[in-house]
């Protein structure tokens, strides 16, 4: 029989570990000149076939303050983080299912409630993958706002 030899199975584990999720961290940031608040969002796989990742939070001030948080976990495509600036001046990062508020004097991450976030905020863009399925902060130049839907 001929195709069944090493190289056969050379090239079949090559895909077969392409085809698995690493477990290698992913962050992504952005700098917030505006409220002196660099906010990186870290994604780790969590099994080797399907899309599922852990999320952490990590706010730094430009005074020295920092805090990290685990975010509701992305489950199966729910990891897309929105970054919004309230009038007040707090950073809003909202996912489909959590909502944390970053003080930037403090640096401080609580989990709000989402009715506590109406009123006015200024997109500022997006944690999500881009074209080439790589994590990333996206601009608003780059990807427009896509509201989440609330059941």
């Amino acid at each position: 029989m001929r195709g069944r030899g090493p190289g056969w199975m050379v090239v079949g584990l090559a895909l077969f570990l392409t085809a698995c999720n690493s477990d290698r961290p992913e962050p992504a940031e952005v700098d917030l000149p505006s409220v002196g608040l660099r906010v990186r969002l870290t994604r780790v796989a969590t099994h080797p076939f399907l899309s599922r990742y852990r999320l952490t939070l990590r706010v730094e001030g430009r005074q020295g303050c920092e805090a990290t948080a685990e975010l509701f976990p992305d489950t199966g495509y729910a990891g897309r983080r929105n970054v919004y600036q309230q009038t007040s001046g707090v950073i809003t990062v909202l996912g489909q299912y959590d909502a944390r508020v970053v003080d930037p004097h403090s640096c401080a991450i609580r989990l709000v409630e989402f009715q506590s976030l109406a009123g006015q905020a200024t997109y500022l863009g997006t944690f999500d993958i881009d074209t080439q399925k790589r994590w990333q902060f996206l601009s608003p130049s780059v990807k427009s706002e896509r509201p989440f839907e609330k059941p």
